[in-house]
């Protein structure tokens, strides 16, 4: 029985403590966002990094789903004569739901693991041993740039992710599935209210924080080596993936339940 709660124990602790670790890194990032300096360089950088070079992926891919949801609805509300809900619920889930989370995974494979894998690359060159010899906080200005930026640029991300999966919904409804373009638009706009985008804006800017933290962290901690980085890398993702659709799950449920 000893061991039995042993090996059970293990693993719980070591999750804790992790979760622990991870909690007072994201204070201190908080803590250095609001002190000086601050590295408006790196920023920009960043921004221009997580932002601009994520928007092909994040509109192709809230395209796709925008058509393959209208797809579904029209073809699931047809067992019920609700065919005409079609530009709705396109609008409602892509706001609410598809558009951040989707958005903030997709950031997530392809941001998090850039820094995470820059990041423990520099450490394990010895440059950011460098930047403490020249007096420079590595959080400042490693971390706290990435977070900034990420945490502006992900809503943005997702307000296009939006349009366009809006659009790629009213595409598939007027060209597959016979529906009026200007009856299609209408219905959209007269049923999504301010809190449907507004809602998922606030998710966006939380993911972004979410995904820039974990490339940030698991980069300052690699091992050493190729495959320390490697490790890290990985790590990054799964931890950004999963966090996105926890904190998903807990702001649904803030949002949207009385």
């Amino acid at each position: 029985m000893t061991r039995l709660l042993a090996a059970i124990g293990r693993p719980v602790l070591a999750a804790l403590s992790a979760l622990g670790r991870v909690t007072l890194f994201a204070l201190q990032t908080l803590r250095h966002l609001v002190t000086p300096p601050f590295y408006w360089r790196e920023f920009g950088h960043a921004l221009l990094q997580i932002g601009w070079f994520s928007l092909p992926v994040v509109g192709l891919t809230a395209l796709f789903t925008g058509g393959a949801l209208a797809l579904q609805i029209y073809s699931g509300g047809s067992r019920f004569n609700a065919e005409a809900v079609v530009p709705q619920i396109v609008a409602i889930g892509m706001a609410r739901e598809l558009g951040p989370v989707l958005g903030g995974l997709m950031v997530a494979a392809r941001v998090a693991s850039s820094i995470a894998a820059e990041i423990g690359t520099m450490k394990v060159t010895e440059q950011v041993d460098a930047l403490v010899t020249l007096s420079t906080n590595p959080m400042k200005y490693l971390t706290v740039p990435r977070v900034l930026a990420a945490t502006l640029a992900v809503p943005v991300l997702v307000a296009v992710g939006d349009s366009i999966g809006i659009m790629g919904g009213w595409a598939v409804g007027i060209t597959r599935l016979d529906f009026n373009s200007a009856t299609y638009l209408k219905n959209t706009t007269d049923f999504l209210e301010f809190w449907d985008v507004g809602s998922g804006l606030v998710k966006g800017a939380v993911f972004g924080f979410i995904v820039a933290l974990m490339g940030c962290y698991y980069g300052l901690n690699s091992g050493r080596g190729a495959q320390g980085v490697g490790a890290a890398t990985k790590s990054a993702v799964v931890a950004a993936s999963v966090l996105i659709l926890a904190a998903n799950y807990v702001l649904t449920g803030l949002f949207f339940t009385s």
